[in-house]
């Protein structure tokens, strides 16, 4: 992977894998950055819906490379155009979702109320400016933030990860004072260094429990992925420490704390993420909600084998 930082790095990127007629796949947010692309598609939307995903790879026809801007939707739309396509991605996060770390891509089946995807896309290169997260509200900021730490923290169940500790401390030192002044750029460059090693981990080691319900939840309410991740990682944690104690215990150290569960949830608490119920998931719906869950790839690699019943049980202790 092609890492770089600063958007003034783009041309030559650019250049060095061989584009010179780049789409730029983005929401309407910023669809009108200077940028050396020769075509636009601005219609990206949350959870990247099945139908905005055709559009976008109906409109990468002329295309020779791929530029995907803005947060987790964003990128996913053009890793699901890139495998679609062939293209090479270049991927520009502004948020810490860490999506641009992986050929996997999510995308959501509205119909259907479903979370679905695919592999295979072909990213080559990342640029990273900070700038571009200066104005990401609090709500975003806190629950791409506690994705990626949530990244870090299951990429340390299959064992010690270096990507994974220091992705975790970093976001653990530098979400408070994002959230304190979110144009402080030194701590908003901090937080999103800690993203970039947490989304390397995760294209390391893969994904586990606290994911598959995040996933269940946003598929089927079409929630914010980061602020389903934020509730539903110290539920995960708790029940796998048992299994992984190791594991907990080094994410313990990282955010420098004894109880690492207690302190995501504290984490959390600044974007204002407390309970399901919040969100308007209905508490009838858990036991539904619980049986996709636990079908989901993360579930079946969990490090504890899981139930649909212990996982009914962890999303009550969160409604």
């Amino acid at each position: 992977m092609i890492v770089r930082w600063g958007i003034e790095e783009l041309p030559a990127l650019l250049r060095e894998i061989g584009s010179a007629r780049s789409l730029l796949v983005t929401s309407e947010r910023f669809g009108d950055l200077e940028l050396p692309v020769s075509g636009r598609y601005t219609g990206v939307r949350r959870h990247a819906p099945v139908d905005t995903v055709t559009a976008a790879t109906a409109a990468a026809r002329d295309a020779d490379g791929l530029v995907g801007l803005g947060g987790g939707s964003a990128i996913d739309t053009a890793k699901a155009v890139s495998a679609a396509t062939g293209l090479p991605l270049v991927a520009v996060p502004t948020t810490y979702a860490g999506a641009e770390w992986t050929p996997y891509y999510g995308m959501r089946d509205e119909a259907r109320r479903l979370k679905t995807g695919g592999g295979g896309a072909n990213v080559v290169g990342i640029v990273y400016e900070p700038r571009l997260t200066l104005d990401l509200p609090r709500d975003e900021t806190v629950g791409t933030a506690l994705n990626a730490l949530a990244h870090a923290a299951e990429a340390l169940y299959t064992g010690e990860c270096e990507d994974a500790s220091t992705g975790a401390a970093l976001i653990g030192r530098h979400l408070p004072a994002v959230v304190a002044d979110g144009h402080d750029l030194e701590a908003r460059t901090g937080l999103l260094a800690g993203a970039m090693h947490a989304g390397a981990a995760l294209g390391e080691r893969g994904l586990f429990l606290g994911h598959a319900l995040a996933q269940a939840l946003g598929g089927r309410y079409g929630l914010p992925h980061g602020a389903m991740n934020a509730l539903t990682l110290p539920p995960a944690l708790r029940f796998n420490e048992p299994v992984v104690p190791g594991a907990v215990a080094a994410l313990g150290r990282a955010l420098e704390t004894e109880d690492p569960a207690g302190r995501v949830e504290e984490l959390a608490r600044l974007g204002g993420f407390g309970r399901l119920r919040d969100f308007g998931v209905p508490e009838h719906d858990l036991p539904e909600v619980a049986a996709e869950a636990a079908t989901r790839p993360g579930a079946r690699a969990n490090p504890r084998p899981v139930t649909a019943q212990d996982v009914e049980a962890l999303l009550g202790s969160i409604w």
